[in-house]
């Protein structure tokens, strides 16, 4: 009996080095660092859809040299219920469709206005603008904004607002 037992108290206690060498080597190669230092990030963004128009607020600038584009849209979308601030004149001018300003605090809403654009809006991400006011500067091939199927349709295509880069969710 006591070679049985001594041989099983050897087992065991090669069993328990072999256990503490694993943990070891886990904890000394683990590669979770990065996951870690994305707790400490310093710019949190609102990736929440809004629950409709009214909770969204925009202003749409003129990025065309034709005058009118940017209160045309502006109506449009204040149409559609949503928080409109005066349309103004882009200092710059756009070729593109629209380009989408926005901060922190509309990142999600940001998502859902470029639905409106069947994803053809440049997004525009400024880390450091405070307000939740969405800008949109509404370039030469911007026509007419997207039917509700259209934007449901777009807005599925585009997926889920994403953390833009250096950034993390709140």
């Amino acid at each position: 009996m006591k070679d049985t037992r001594t041989r099983a108290y050897r087992v065991i206690g090669g069993m328990a080095v072999g256990g503490l060498a694993v943990a070891g080597f886990a904890v000394v190669h683990d590669t979770q660092g990065a996951a870690m230092a994305s707790e400490g990030c310093s710019t949190r963004v609102d990736l929440r859809l809004p629950a409709g128009p009214a909770q969204v607020k925009l202003r749409v600038l003129n990025g065309t040299r034709t005058a009118g584009v940017a209160e045309q849209a502006t109506e449009d979308f204040k149409y559609r219920g949503f928080v409109m601030e005066k349309p103004a004149t882009s200092k710059t001018k756009s070729t593109q469709v629209a380009v989408i300003q926005f901060g922190p605090k509309s990142v999600g809403a940001a998502q859902w206005i470029r639905a409106f654009f069947l994803g053809e809006a440049e997004p525009d991400f400024d880390p450091a603008r405070t307000t939740d006011v969405i800008d949109v500067v509404v370039g030469s091939q911007y026509r007419q904004l997207a039917t509700q199927t259209e934007v449901n349709q777009s807005l599925a295509q585009l997926g889920e607002p994403t953390a833009p880069p250096g950034t993390c969710a709140a």
